[in-house]
Order: C-alpha cells, then sequence, then structure tokens
C-alpha cells in the first residue's frame, strides 16, 4: 500500500468520515487545536525569549521553566491530539498540500531541538540558569525554537488556502 492510499483509507475510515462531515466535531477540534497552540507557542515563546535573552533577563531561567513546562506539555499535549485527528479528517487532501509538509519538516525540527534542549541543557538548568546570560548552546536553541516553530504556525494556517 502506497502512501497515499494509506492517506485515503485513514480519510475514509468512519472516525474520518465522521470528523470531516460533522456539522459540530471538526470546528470543535479545530478550535481546540487553535487553543493547544497558543497556550503551548505562546508560552514557548516567552521561554525562547528568555533563552535568547531578548526579554525576562531578571527571572532566572530554572524558576521559567520550572514555572511554565507543565502548561507547554499541557498545550503540545492538546495541539498533536487534536492535529491527528484533524489529520485523520482530511489525511488523502493533505498528502498533496505543500503547506502541511513544511509544518510537518519544521515540526520535526523544532521537536528534535526541543528533545537536544531538554535532555543536554534544560536538565541541569540550576547550575547555569541563574544569570542573565545563558550559554551559547541555550541561546541557540531558543533562536531555532522561535524560527521553527514560527515556521510551523505560519505553515499551518496555509494549509487551507492551498
Amino acid at each position: 500500500m502506497s502512501l497515499y492510499e494509506t492517506a485515503v483509507w485513514i480519510e475514509e475510515s468512519a472516525i474520518g468520515t465522521a470528523l470531516r462531515e460533522s456539522q459540530y466535531a471538526f470546528p470543535l477540534v479545530e478550535a481546540a487545536h487553535l487553543l493547544g497552540l497558543a497556550l503551548s507557542f505562546g508560552l514557548v515563546l516567552l521561554t525562547d525569549l528568555r533563552l535568547t535573552g531578548l526579554l525576562l533577563r531578571g527571572v532566572p531561567l530554572a524558576d521559567l521553566l520550572h514555572q511554565l513546562r507543565p502548561w507547554i506539555f499541557s498545550g503540545f499535549a492538546l495541539t498533536f491530539a487534536t492535529g491527528g485527528l484533524l489529520f485523520w479528517a482530511e489525511a488523502a487532501a493533505l498528502y498533496d498540500n505543500i503547506p502541511f509538509w513544511f509544518k510537518v519538516a519544521c515540526m520535526a525540527i523544532a521537536c528534535a531541538n526541543a528533545l537536544f534542549f531538554e535532555l543536554r541543557l534544560g536538565r541541569h538548568a540550576e547550575r547555569w540558569a541563574g544569570g542573565p546570560v545563558l550559554p551559547a548552546a541555550a541561546s541557540r536553541a531558543g533562536w531555532i525554537s522561535l524560527v521553527f516553530w514560527t515556521l510551523a504556525t505560519i505553515f499551518g494556517r496555509s494549509i487551507p488556502y492551498y
């Protein structure tokens, strides 16, 4: 079975059809997706601006990460769950949608960057995150995150127009 045939099978499944044809389910899932995006990306934006040194220099990064992490992960969980449902409803239509694939690529890079940050830097933030100037790797992670989550959001919002 080709990738396209798999996408058609997903979209034509009972759940995909029910979501796509429901007067209320699809708009509610999309609204929840946007709320999750606002929560996660809004808080990631604050964190990234702190990492880059552009905002909140007086707030210790370790404190910021400790307070925002549960909310960021909750927002991402909501965004990914609802994004999966939206994909389920329109998988075949998204197969040829170039902004969708750019969004997926940007999300993959942003997620890899976040994983790198969490595993290599974030776990030890208490040791180095007290000062106003952070290590170069932390700043780089912040810039990469800013760029690729912004691009993922822009491409995601472009999907309906192509």
